[in-house]
């Protein structure tokens, strides 16, 4: 990738989201709100204090599994819109297991917890890449399907399962947590856990397998073209079939986050989880790079907590941080266009150089 192209993968994600900021602030304008007042209360409700830095953070650490299984899907050219479903099977699973087995030993309960949730997710995913390997079927419509089949038996298994009629499972035995009190009093009792760490060490696995692997290359070179893929003698249906395992088994971890230490328990959802969809715009706006991703999901995690701040302290609606998140990713999606700026804007300065 030459200096150009890199420079163009950093400016189209920070254009993007200076112009989702711009749009909110207009809205802002539009309806009598302090856009100055609203941007001030959202960052002191993320960074105003290690409580909030906390906060932020955590909701950051899901988003990165999530962003990052969606990621390794798309690059080897698939839309795996079921990222929600996986991570949801993925939470029921690991919290299933985890009250399955609260005799051992606490950091051997944790760890099989958290590859049962990664398991669950790669399964579940992995109906979709073999469906579209060997069936060609759209993956599209078959991971939303499965999003909300995964939806109604979570809910059926907690209430009918996990719990007797209740909405709402015990909560995991205090091994298997990801809840560590040095980070809770280091950041003054927030909810922020040890799955922080976890994402930061799979963005470095998924850059490097990637990256610098036989398997990683096999995998983009699939997603840049299959067709010369083939001819070259690598597997298509196979690599379809890895790569939606690992997306399923990332965005599995991604659910499992919640389970093991966001709320310690699992409960029937009104909807699918919005850590799915959180995601996949996280790793949009990171161009699918893990280093961008860690950025995108730091910043998600900012506007939605944040954002929970402006009520109180600017009088501006909450739902002004979903207009802002709408407009970055309508930005992304219309990269082309922050491009085409970017390139005649290069081509002015160059000739008045001349």
């Amino acid at each position: 990738m030459n200096n150009k192209s890199k420079l163009d993968n950093i400016l189209v994600p920070v254009f993007s989201v200076i112009l989702g900021l711009l749009l909110g602030a207009l809205i802002m304008l539009v309806f009598g709100y302090n856009p100055v007042a609203g941007y001030q209360a959202m960052l002191q409700g993320a960074f105003g204090n290690s409580f909030y830095i906390g906060e932020t953070l955590r909701q950051a650490t899901p988003l990165i599994f999530t962003a990052l299984g969606f990621s390794v899907a798309y690059t080897a050219g698939f839309f795996n819109i079921g990222v929600a479903g996986q991570a949801l099977l993925g939470w029921l699973f690991s919290v299933w297991f985890a009250l399955s087995f609260p005799e051992l030993p606490g950091i051997i309960l944790l760890v099989i917890s958290l590859i049962v949730g990664a398991l669950a997710g790669a399964l579940w995913a992995g109906i979709a890449g073999f469906l579209r390997a060997y069936f060609n079927t759209s993956e599209v419509i078959v991971t939303i399907m499965l999003n909300y089949t995964a939806l109604y038996t979570a809910n059926y298994l907690i209430r009918n399962v996990l719990s007797e009629s209740s909405d709402t499972t015990a909560r995991i035995p205090e091994g298997a947590s990801l809840r560590w009190a040095w980070l809770a009093d280091l950041t003054n009792n927030s909810t922020l856990h040890g799955g922080i760490f976890l994402a930061l060490i799979m963005a470095v696995v998924v850059w490097v397998f990637m990256k610098k692997t036989t398997a990683g290359f096999e995998i983009r070179a699939v997603g840049l073209n299959p067709f010369a893929s083939k001819y070259a003698g690598m597997s298509t249906k196979r690599n379809i079939i890895i790569s939606m395992l690992i997306s399923g088994s990332l965005a599995g971890l991604g659910g499992a986050m919640e389970g093991m230490g966001t709320f310690q328990n699992i409960f029937v959802q009104g909807g699918i989880p919005s850590i799915g969809f959180d995601g996949i715009a996280v790793a949009l706006l990171g161009l699918g790079n893990p280093v961008g991703i860690l950025f995108s999901a730091l910043l998600f995690g900012a506007l939605k907590i944040g954002g929970n701040s402006m009520p109180l302290a600017a009088d501006v609606p909450t739902e002004v941080v979903d207009i802002v998140i709408a407009s970055i990713i309508f930005f992304v999606g219309a990269n082309y266009l922050i491009r085409s700026i970017v390139d005649k804007r290069a081509k002015l300065n160059k000739g008045g150089v001349k």
